[in-house]
């Protein structure tokens, strides 16, 4: 079975080599996505609260290329920069997953690109 790369123009273009996702058969892996405007490539301006808005925005960009909605989301990674921020990205990210509870981990991480504050990535199954 081979892969199928995912690319959606509503989410930011990759800033390397890679995906925005790859679909196997019925499971789509989304790339991580932090908090770029899609139309300027640039980091939305805002706190940690703002940043998560644009990341789950762009997530839900790719997976409708995909085919996917939040619901066919079975594992997520949440990777912050700061875990003080832990309960402000958790409230944004709780806005977007309320019907269904797909598995997590939270890192911390030194940085991201672009001096994102969040980065999110997905696996969903259809």
């Amino acid at each position: 079975m081979g892969h199928e790369s995912v690319q959606s123009s509503d989410a930011p273009a990759p800033i390397g080599p890679y995906s925005q996702a790859v679909r196997i058969g019925k499971t789509t892996y989304c790339s991580g996505q932090i908090a770029l405007d899609p139309a300027s490539g640039n980091l939305v301006e805002g706190d940690v609260s703002v940043q998560a808005e644009q990341v789950m925005k762009n997530l839900g960009a790719v997976l409708a290329a995909a085919n996917c909605t939040y619901r066919d989301v079975v594992k997520t990674t949440i990777f912050l920069v700061d875990m003080n921020d832990f309960a402000a990205v958790n409230a944004v990210y709780g806005k977007y997953f309320d019907a269904s509870k797909p598995a997590r981990s939270t890192v911390a991480v030194a940085g991201l690109p672009r001096g994102a504050r969040v980065e999110i990535d997905c696996i969903a199954r259809k």
